[in-house]
């Protein structure tokens, strides 16, 4: 999980864990510092949700730096976790050829349900 928001990562922790969905959940509350771990290979995801509005770096300039990365980020998938309901925001999230799917927050055991059924 990639959210600066303390709350909303208690919240998605709870349901990840409540669900089964993950072996290990890590939280990241910096973009930059995600960037960082991916880089380092220190975590190697199989799924990130990101937030989209965060300081210092959005989840959309967290995307553009992970596009210069040199992992293999075929079998990542990203979620776009967000509370924002500006309609830029989902259209360019699903342009963005890294986002497999825009959710609204709160994170729900229905909408993981969907994503992996």
């Amino acid at each position: 999980m990639i959210d600066d928001n303390y709350i909303d990562n208690f919240v998605t922790r709870r349901i990840l864990e409540n669900s089964n969905f993950a072996e290990q959940i890590i939280v990241r509350q910096s973009p930059a510092e995600a960037i960082n771990s991916l880089r380092e290979g220190t975590i190697k995801p199989d799924v990130i949700f990101l937030d989209v509005r965060m300081p210092l770096m959005s989840g959309f300039e967290f995307l553009q730096e992970y596009d210069k990365l040199s992992i293999n980020k075929k079998d990542i998938k990203i979620f776009m976790l967000s509370s924002s309901l500006d309609p830029t925001d989902m259209k360019e999230s699903v342009g963005n050829k890294y986002i497999t799917q825009f959710i609204h927050k709160p994170l729900t055991i229905k909408a993981l349900e969907e994503i992996c059924p």
